[in-house]
């Protein structure tokens, strides 16, 4: 082996001349051992494992249960048969006194092959008494130097434990990742590994990095511009997978590279970018796309003090200056240690749930008492106020990013934005691969589940809601077990050693759970529910006609919203074929607004209720919206007060506005008062107009009669005879029509008494 130069990765270029312990006569037999203390402490400070010289050599290396590897060390009172580990080496290895343990002779260069040396090693570092910890800084050079001359040559592995000596304070170390290289030929892009199965062995020149331990006690300093923060807030073993948050690839993405990147370089190259770190991060979207999720998991992707989560209306009070002080207690620790420590402090992360809830805009509230305004003051001056703290990170989370107090949003305070959508189909495979894992994993579920087919059929679903819906499916397939008798509940043993949740299960549950912002299937079917009847060619041409638009909604670059106006008599069948329209689109979220919905409602509550439905339908890639019968949302009358102006402008801008970059919308309105509308000054605000006829012949109400199986062919030929001869010019909608049959089924006299009841109605 070449060992005439070694390359550092990071610092340049050394020379290394280096001799580890000759292994080329060391017996590798598995020899069995038991466990005993370490005879003392200087055994433990020099990370050596104490051995009779009867059972191995002096200073080589021994692997133990064919995992963890030490360096010997005679020791006179180390009884035959058994060896010396101190308390941390135990802690790493899962070892009891007097527990037996196999151990062998280790040749390194064997098992590693030419990557057997140690390019760089992380470590966490953390007194090993809290109450000895001091505020004296400690130089991260000179914790490098002496470590390596303490411990040169031994071998050291990812999650192991020593302890480690410094001008008179003892100091545990944890090995959080390793770059294995070869001294002859040094890779500067090694991968960094944090298996416990990598191993290396230490020299002179390998670069040692020490970061604070979990409990952030250890100050540590630096003169050397390039080395990585001490306390950086990723941990460096951090696997974004290891959240159990699936698609959200993106959003992590964006989170990482504004709020923590710059977090983790080291402090001297951010003062040459004159920078300050991001202090505030929104997360804003529809509930349970996981915004709660990722705050709450956020503390297990960080090396920094515990987060402190406040759900936003803890904060309030009824007492008079109570909620100020809530807050500034929230920010109090980090106050404190930045002053001790300035720029070394640790990041303090403060996180808050339905930020909505506390911080709305000032002077909204309209409650006299001014405190939510006072709440937000104190919240912006903590922030970013006249004494700047840059060891904090704001997290807050809202579904109504609008509510929000808009000088909460500027630069300096919550300045990074992330929206959580709703998961595309490839994040809900993830998501459905993270619900189901254990269920895989312990072969519970059938081979006939394809989870890629249960994306595919879960559009507008939340993660939360596919979470429910793998519940759902393990309830149906648990329910198979369960026999449910008169006043006694059996279990049936066989059916449960045989449980398995099947495709079948989960389709049953797509019938049981269903997305917020998904389909509003029933108030559509009931519009269509008898079907559309292709009564006449021009049926045909305006449903060709909707697919047009929904096509160019879906497919076009240029037309993220279309708006049409579908007018006609009253009964025509304007509110039926829009319906058929958005059904056939297949489009992931379809809404109808109706005036049956808002019926009762305040002038206030309806224009809430179109705004959260536009809201709505914004948040899914392909929308459709069904306006019905607008003259009558805007409280349209012939008398009187003729409508309700606060509602048409709110339905003005709304028809007008265009939905966000990667957002499309196909918005379909009916009326039966086209000049009504043409009066509002309401008719630009659509880019096309869809015109119903009613039925004006009759071989188009005798399809209608064939179509709905009323009589029989000599029947229809004499109801049309009659009705000619009686009413000449035939003019009806296909909704009246359809009644008058339904009511002439049910009559002695069918024949007479359609004749009547078109007769009429045509007239």
């Amino acid at each position: 082996m070449n060992m005439d130069r070694f390359k550092l990765p990071s610092f340049g270029k050394a020379t290394a001349t280096h001799h580890p312990p000759d292994m080329s006569n060391v017996d590798t037999r598995p020899k069995k051992l038991m466990v005993a203390n370490s005879p003392n402490n200087s055994y433990a400070l020099a990370n050596v494992i104490a051995v009779h010289p009867s059972d191995f050599q002096d200073n080589i290396y021994i692997l133990i249960d064919n995992l963890f590897v030490f360096t010997t060390r005679h020791a006179a009172d180390i009884q035959p048969g058994t060896i010396g580990l101190n308390g941390n080496q135990r802690t790493w290895g899962g070892w009891s006194l007097n527990q037996e343990i196999q151990a062998r002779g280790f040749d390194l260069f064997k098992y590693s092959g030419k990557h057997s040396y140690l390019g760089t090693m992380d470590m966490e570092i953390s007194f090993r008494t809290r109450g000895k910890a001091v505020n004296t800084p400690f130089d991260q050079d000179e914790l490098a130097l002496h470590f390596a001359k303490t411990f040169e040559s031994q071998i050291f592995s990812p999650t192991q434990y020593l302890i480690f000596e410094f001008k008179g304070f003892i100091f545990d170390i944890n090995i959080r990742n390793i770059q294995s290289i070869d001294l002859g030929d040094v890779d500067p892009v090694a991968p960094i590994s944090t298996g416990i199965e990598t191993k290396g062995i230490l020299t002179k020149q390998t670069q040692l990095n020490f970061f604070k331990g979990r409990d952030g006690l250890v100050n540590l300093k630096s003169n050397n511009s390039l080395r990585p923060r001490s306390d950086a807030v990723i941990r460096s073993d951090f696997k974004f997978e290891d959240l159990g948050v699936g698609g959200l690839d993106k959003e992590f993405t964006k989170i990482f590279r504004r709020a923590f990147a710059s977090r983790i370089f080291p402090p001297a190259v951010i003062e040459k970018l004159g920078i300050s770190h991001v202090k505030g991060l929104l997360l804003y979207g529809p509930p349970g796309t996981g915004k709660t999720l990722i705050a709450r998991k956020i503390g297990t992707m960080l090396n920094a003090k515990e987060p402190k989560i406040v759900n936003g209306p803890e904060i309030l009070s009824k007492y008079v200056g109570s909620s100020e002080e809530n807050i500034r207690n929230l920010f109090k620790d980090a106050e404190a240690e930045y002053r001790a420590k300035g720029e070394e402090s640790s990041l303090h992360i403060i996180i808050f749930d339905e930020l909505d809830s506390v911080f709305k805009q000032r002077g909204s509230r309209g409650d006299g008492t001014g405190v939510g305004d006072n709440v937000v003051n104190q919240l912006l001056a903590k922030m970013d106020g006249v004494d700047q703290l840059n060891n904090i990170l704001v997290i807050g989370m809202t579904n109504r990013k609008d509510l929000i107090d808009s000088a909460l949003l500027r630069p300096g305070r919550f300045e990074v934005q992330v929206e959580i959508h709703l998961p595309d189909e490839k994040g809900r495979v993830q998501i459905f691969e993270i619900q189901t894992k254990k269920m895989r994993e312990n072969n519970m579920m059938d081979k006939d589940v394809n989870l890629q087919e249960l994306a595919a059929l879960t559009k507008n679903f939340s993660g939360a809601e596919i979470e429910g819906l793998v519940k759902s499916a393990s309830s149906f397939a648990i329910n198979k077990t369960v026999n449910i008798g008169q006043g006694s509940t059996k279990l049936n043993q066989k059916d449960i050693a045989k449980l398995k949740v099947t495709r079948e299960d989960f389709l049953n549950s797509l019938n049981e759970v269903t997305p917020a912002f998904g389909i509003s299937e029933e108030d559509l079917k009931t519009c269509v529910e008898g079907g559309i009847i292709r009564y006449s060619e021009k049926v045909d041409a305006i449903l060709k006609h909707g697919e047009r638009y929904v096509r160019q909604v879906s497919e076009s670059d240029k037309s993220r919203l279309v708006s049409l106006l579908i007018h006609g008599p009253a009964g025509s069948g304007k509110t039926a074929l829009a319906a058929a329209i958005a059904l056939q689109s297949q489009f992931p979220f379809i809404r109808l607004i109706s005036p049956n919905e808002l019926s009762g409602m305040s002038e206030s509550a309806k224009i809430a209720y179109i705004d959260n439905t536009f809201r709505d339908a914004y948040k899914s890639p392909l929308n459709i919206l069904v306006i019905d019968s607008i003259e009558t949302l805007v409280d349209w009358v012939p008398i009187g007060p003729r409508f309700s102006n606060n509602i048409l402008q709110v339905l003005k801008v709304a028809l007008k506005r265009k939905p966000p970059q990667d957002r499309r919308l196909l918005i379909m309105t009916t009326t039966s008062t086209y000049s009504v509308l043409q009066q509002m000054d309401i008719m630009g605000c659509f880019d096309n107009e869809i015109a119903i006829p009613n039925m004006t012949s009759y071989d188009e109400f005798n399809k209608v009669m064939v179509d709905s199986g009323f009589l029989d062919d000599n029947g229809r030929v004499a109801v049309v005879n009659q009705l000619s001869s009686v009413c000449p010019q035939f003019n009806c909608g296909i909704k009246k029509a359809l009644t008058n049959i339904e009511t002439a089924r049910h009559d002695e006299d069918p024949v007479n008494e359609i004749i009547e009841l078109m007769a009429n109605s045509s007239a």
